[in-house]
């Protein structure tokens, strides 16, 4: 079974992305990304996937999977059971980190660990109690809180003991898991986020009739089409509001590939439980209270 691609959105203002979710959760599945992943579970046990290895989880099971290198948690639950937190996750692209290790030579000593998350890195509970925290407070940290929070993690990781998980022969093939029409289609709607597409333009990039793609589309994602690409583009918005630049919000609809101004600030309400204009409002009253402290 060849793995889903995830298409992992980090914001204009972020140099990584840290979030959390329950089970059953819509990206809970056997996928890929070309972004290194740090996996932390909280809650709940069951077997884990990491390229081909298979094991089994419980609370403080800490996983640093490299790029393109496929993965999965399934929760043993009961049937209609749901938990709200699972588990926490923070990503970061290779030219993120490369970057890094270039501007701050002290950085340079992950490079071990990050060639050895490439088979999937174990690290023990010990570490995982360690990691936790700083975790858990990287999910809704602000500004420079999240660089030193990053920074702490990566030296937690770096100075632990750590168990590759994949066969010394597994290596992922981002070329042959791409070649699947769903993974095509995901890609191309990544790479053209503000320009209109169809369904149909989906479905044939894909190699599918619409209806066949539309049903695929949802198993793999978890969501119709266009109310995963709403989110995507709000998700994008989000990131032009939080900008420097100070754009109209018709431009920022624009922008973001919405066509008109009123579905623009349905969709942003139903996702955001605001307006653009209060969003931005709200940035501004948090800027203005960090400066005043």
């Amino acid at each position: 079974m060849k793995p889903d691609l995830e298409v992992v959105q980090i914001g204009r203002s972020e140099s990584f992305k840290a979030w959390a979710h329950g089970y059953p959760y819509h990206t809970v599945r056997w996928h890929f990304h070309p972004e290194y992943e740090i996996h932390h579970v909280v809650a709940t046990s069951g077997h884990y996937f990491v390229g081909d290895f298979i094991g089994n989880f419980e609370p403080g099971n800490l996983i640093l999977t490299g790029p393109n290198l496929p993965h999965n948690w399934v929760s043993h639950l009961a049937e209609g059971e749901s938990v709200p937190l699972r588990g926490r996750v923070l990503q970061f692209t290779e030219e993120f980190i490369g970057d890094a290790m270039a501007l701050f030579p002290e950085l340079a000593a992950c490079r071990d660990m990050l060639e050895k998350s490439r088979r999937g890195a174990l690290f023990s509970p010990a570490t995982a109690e360690l990691a936790a925290p700083l975790m858990a407070e990287l999910v809704t940290a602000q500004g420079i809180r999240r660089i030193e929070l990053f920074v702490g993690l990566l030296g937690v990781l770096q100075r632990a003991e750590i168990t590759t998980l994949t066969s010394a022969s597994y290596l992922p093939d981002p070329s042959g898991f791409m070649s699947t029409g769903i993974n095509e289609a995901l890609a191309y709607i990544n790479a053209n986020l503000t320009e209109p597409f169809t369904e149909t333009d989906l479905a044939a990039i894909a190699g599918l009739s619409p209806s066949a793609f539309s049903r695929s589309f949802r198993r793999h994602t978890g969501q119709a089409l266009v109310k995963y690409v709403n989110r995507l583009r709000i998700n994008l918005a989000c990131q032009l509001l939080m900008g420097r630049d100070e754009m109209k919000i018709t431009d920022v609809c624009f922008s973001s590939g919405f066509n008109n101004i009123s579905n623009f600030n349905r969709q942003f309400q139903a996702q955001k439980g605001m307006t653009p204009s209060r969003f931005r409002d709200l940035l501004a009253e948090n800027e203005k209270t960090a400066i005043a402290a």
